[in-house]
């Protein structure tokens, strides 16, 4: 049997495929165009883009399961033409797939930012609508549009389940994702200050746990959010101090005064052609990031747990440690 991981050169997929690899008989991966991340690991790479329906049921040939991760995450650097095309077209396309190929189950990933937070003194479970409105950054529509062309599928038999993570850190993020490159800035002690504001961190591998038990045992049609512990920044960097000894910034920066920099930061990165830390929308996400984002549903349903935060922390540290070390010996992690 053959299951099929879109995205699978990402800090998402890389992990999932490691662990899917002691599962399936056959992993097959989709990667559009960096496969480095999984060139170690015993799986069938089939190049591909989402955005290209022929080259995804290609793909699709003889598979029973898709878990479905590649998307453009945006934190304002892109424009809506970019998401549209990726998040949501793409995502039509495996849809599309997975249904003329007969597809068994398509395990989708969504994202917190799909999903509206407000009221923030309330917590937020799946009952939450999708965010709709135009006041909405760029990326949350992108992602809760393609969860709207997921539903479509399963209104046409597909068999499908709907996973939103929160944001995700932890080991093997080659690529330096936006949350992997603020954590490196922090552990190397780059940062002139931190920002008042925090999220909810989840672990790349417990999200991946959760992703592989909603596919073993979740109702068709079912959603769940994969979430771990709110801790704000300044947490977050003390907890790294402690481990590598590498001061912190004293300095944290008022919301009010980082959301007023964020434009030109922004202006200064294109110019530099650098990706920035603080944008207009990751201000955003910081104010309107709701503290108690419950997974309740999946721990009751699934047996979904999330594993210390200090934990994730020691973890991830380690594994930039040793890739680190790798490069100069010549390994490859």
């Amino acid at each position: 049997m053959t299951v099929l991981v879109t995205g699978a050169s990402g800090h998402v997929g890389v992990t999932l495929v490691k662990m899917l690899t002691s599962r399936w008989s056959s992993v097959r991966a989709l990667i559009h165009d960096n496969s480095f991340p999984c060139d170690k690991i015993n799986i069938e790479v089939v190049k591909g883009d989402v955005c290209d329906l022929d080259s995804v049921i290609r793909a699709c040939k003889n598979v029973e399961v898709v878990y479905h991760l590649a998307g453009r995450i945006s934190i304002g650097a892109d424009n809506w033409a970019t998401l549209e095309q990726i998040n949501i077209i793409g995502t039509r396309n495996v849809v599309d797939a997975c249904l003329s190929s007969s597809v068994s189950r398509l395990v989708h990933f969504s994202s917190i930012h799909a999903i509206v937070q407000e009221p923030l003194d309330i917590p937020v479970d799946e009952s939450r609508p999708l965010v709709k409105s135009k006041h909405y950054p760029y990326y949350d529509r992108s992602k809760a549009a393609g969860e709207e062309e997921v539903r479509k599928g399963i209104e046409h038999g597909l068999n499908t389940v709907i996973i939103n993570p929160t944001a995700i850190i932890g080991p093997n993020d080659f690529g330096s994702s936006y949350f992997g490159k603020a954590f490196l800035e922090m552990a190397n002690g780059n940062l002139p200050a931190l920002v008042n504001g925090g999220f909810d961190w989840v672990d790349v591998r417990d999200v991946v746990e959760g992703a592989m038990l909603a596919e073993e045992k979740a109702p068709p049609g079912s959603k769940y959010l994969l979430s771990g512990h709110w801790v704000t920044i300044k947490d977050m960097a003390s907890i790294i101090s402690e481990i590598t000894g590498i001061p912190c910034p004293r300095f944290v920066c008022p919301m009010w005064l980082a959301s007023s920099v964020a434009p030109a930061i922004e202006k200064l990165a294109r110019f530099t052609n650098r990706r920035p830390l603080f944008t207009r929308d990751s201000m955003r996400a910081l104010r309107t990031c709701n503290h108690q984002i419950s997974h309740e549903k999946a721990t009751r349903e699934l047996g979904y747990n999330a594993r210390p935060f200090r934990e994730t922390i020691e973890d991830t540290l380690r594994w930039y440690a040793e890739k680190k070390s790798s490069q100069f010996d010549g390994r490859q992690n």
